[in-house]
């Protein structure tokens, strides 16, 4: 276990988990030098935004609670430099928080979507799917 992990938010989805997730996982993103050189950019120093509607995403797309509208597509091709070994790092680090800190069933059903995003970005972005998901396996 790291200084990320939190044992308690291991098996329960709930929106407190989820908060833990979206701010586990963008912590990584933010100290992985590639990640970092594209988001940065553009979101600057107040990521706090940012994670307060990936928090409603996925409570939206996990728990059905209905309070995410955005574009997700649309403000992912705005973002420039974006290369496939960038996919591949975020879905391996997207992989390795879900799994560390939910139950297999549940981490699953995140990379599931996860990957969806990932291919349909990656179709914007390049035509064609580069990565198809976590270099694990997952």
């Amino acid at each position: 276990m790291d200084a990320f992990s939190t044992p308690a938010m291991r098996a329960d989805l709930t929106p407190q988990s989820i908060s833990l997730l979206v701010h586990d996982f963008y912590a990584r993103v933010r100290a992985d030098p590639a990640l970092s050189a594209i988001f940065g950019p553009k979101l600057g120093d107040d990521w706090e935004p940012h994670l307060e509607r990936m928090v409603m995403f996925w409570s939206d797309v996990m728990l059905g609670t209905k309070t995410f509208q955005s574009n997700v597509f649309g403000k992912h091709m705005a973002i420039t430099g974006v290369t496939p070994d960038h996919f591949q790092r975020w879905l391996d680090l997207f992989d390795a928080t879900a799994r560390r800190l939910f139950a297999p069933a549940v981490a699953d059903e995140f990379l599931l979507v996860a990957t969806r995003i990932a291919t349909s970005l990656q179709y914007g972005f390049f035509g064609k799917v580069e990565v198809a998901g976590p270099a694990g396996g997952g």
